[in-house]
């Protein structure tokens, strides 16, 4: 036995060294490879299943090339990130590159603390025409493109195809007018015998903001802020007030539920319409996958309603996009570029529509199969990219560029819920013309602008 030890004890030392030669020098490769990597620091606001998608996405741009190394950090909310953003500018700790969401846009514009991502647009000579050029209207300014689109979202309406079968309803057209609606909404009341609520619309400023859009009217002067800073607000206009009679049409006639405003009114309305309670809704596209998932039902989607005496406009884009902070190096800006540039990749934005709910922005998404097994399994899944695609940009549905939107969305919302509950639709738009325009006037005084 002694013998043998002789032998094998040589053979295991020298295999040891081997080992040790082989996987230290391949240990020593991936830490000299991670050392020599330029690090681009990404803050973002993904939580939940969206933040493990975004991990794979950075993963992906991290193994396809070796020249950065992309690491992301979650900063909580939107709000939040926003703040931070704003009190880290020309530290150490601030970003390379970050997610800021849709109506923090003119804020971003205004700061003087982002690269406009046109400069390495022109410098690559990079084609942005394969992105959807709604999307990208909303973060670009005075010819140029100031951020990138990223979780991009519009809100659609969704019905139960299933309730509509089985009392005999005809279903809403692809592109629905009010009355459209309202036709399906006091049926499926009516044929179930007050079962079913026909409808509801959530008290939620985006909604109100989107019916704007879609018929081709703005909030703000200047555009929407698209060529000049706005002054002042008009929210009590025909079309608002359209939308609003169109509402209060429904609630008069009893096939409306109204589940309030707020995170547990989206919560409830869905619960709602899951269980049978409600019928008709409108919700972001990023849904889907909730809606479809936990759905007994067969889904129904269209686009975005729109008044009777007019053609679909479109409606905006929500979600965030993707921000170069300039108070970094050169290369470091070139590779959150980069890092951008791959975001919009076809297969890219395919898996990240089929992981999120959010829409693939690139026009090539369509192309792969990763969505075309997507559509063969849930067709309905289409509707929202079809919105977005058809619909042209213009000032209107290129979203509204103003400071100060989160307490514009909390004034709007309290015109709704004033309507909502009976008061006089003119009187509370006139109310919420005056509180927007003040908050304006001071938020423009504090910026110097007149």
């Amino acid at each position: 036995m002694s013998k043998y030890k002789k032998l094998v004890m040589p053979l295991i030392a020298v295999l040891g060294i081997l080992l040790v030669a082989v996987f230290g020098h391949t240990l020593s490769v991936k830490s000299a490879d991670n050392h020599d990597r330029i690090p681009i620091v990404f803050w973002h606001e993904m939580g939940g299943p969206s933040e493990d998608a975004l991990e794979k996405v950075v993963d992906g741009f991290n193994k396809s090339q070796t020249k950065y190394k992309v690491i992301p950090k979650y900063q909580g909310t939107y709000d939040e990130a926003i703040q931070k953003i704003l009190q880290t500018h020309n530290t150490s700790t601030s970003p390379a590159v970050f997610q800021a969401f849709d109506i923090s846009t003119a804020q971003m514009l205004h700061s003087g603390y982002t690269t406009p991502v046109q400069n390495f647009i022109d410098e690559d000579n990079y084609d942005v025409s394969k992105i959807s050029s709604v999307a990208r209207a909303f973060y670009a300014n005075k010819g140029k493109q100031q951020a990138m689109p990223f979780n991009t979202s519009q809100p659609v309406l969704y019905y139960n195809a299933s309730l509509l079968k089985k009392y005999n309803i005809t279903p809403p057209p692809v592109s629905p007018s009010y009355s459209d609606i309202t036709r399906v909404a006091k049926e499926l009341y009516e044929k179930s015998h007050h079962k079913v609520k026909g409808m509801t619309v959530q008290v939620y400023g985006w909604f109100l903001e989107q019916a704007l859009a879609n018929a081709n009217a703005q909030l703000a002067n200047n555009n929407d802020g698209h060529t000049g800073n706005p002054t002042k607000v008009s929210i009590n206009n025909p079309d608002t007030v359209e939308f609003l009679e169109w509402i209060r049409e429904n609630i008069k006639s009893g096939d409306f539920i109204d589940y309030g405003s707020g995170a547990s009114a989206g919560a409830n309305q869905t619960a709602g319409f899951l269980s049978d309670k409600v019928g008709i809704f409108i919700q972001s596209s990023a849904s889907i996958g909730q809606l479809t998932k936990n759905n007994k039902n067969e889904l129904g989607i269209t686009y975005f309603p729109h008044p009777d005496n007019k053609k679909a406009n479109g409606v905006a884009i929500g979600g965030a996009a993707l921000w170069i902070s300039n108070d970094k190096p050169k290369d470091v800006q070139r590779g959150a570029f980069e890092f951008i540039k791959y975001t919009l990749k076809p297969e890219v934005q395919a898996q990240w529509q089929k992981s999120t709910g959010y829409l693939a922005l690139n026009k090539d998404s369509q192309k792969t199969s990763i969505l075309k097994d997507l559509y063969a399994k849930n067709p309905e899944s289409k509707v929202p990219g079809q919105q977005l695609a058809t619909a042209k940009a213009n000032y209107s549905n290129s979203g509204i560029l103003m400071e100060g939107m989160q307490l514009t969305r909390q004034l709007e919302e309290i015109a709704m819920e004033t309507v909502y509950n009976g008061g006089d639709i003119k009187k509370a738009l006139d109310t919420a013309d005056k509180n927007i325009n003040d908050n304006l006037t001071q938020l423009n005084r504090a910026n110097g602008y007149k």
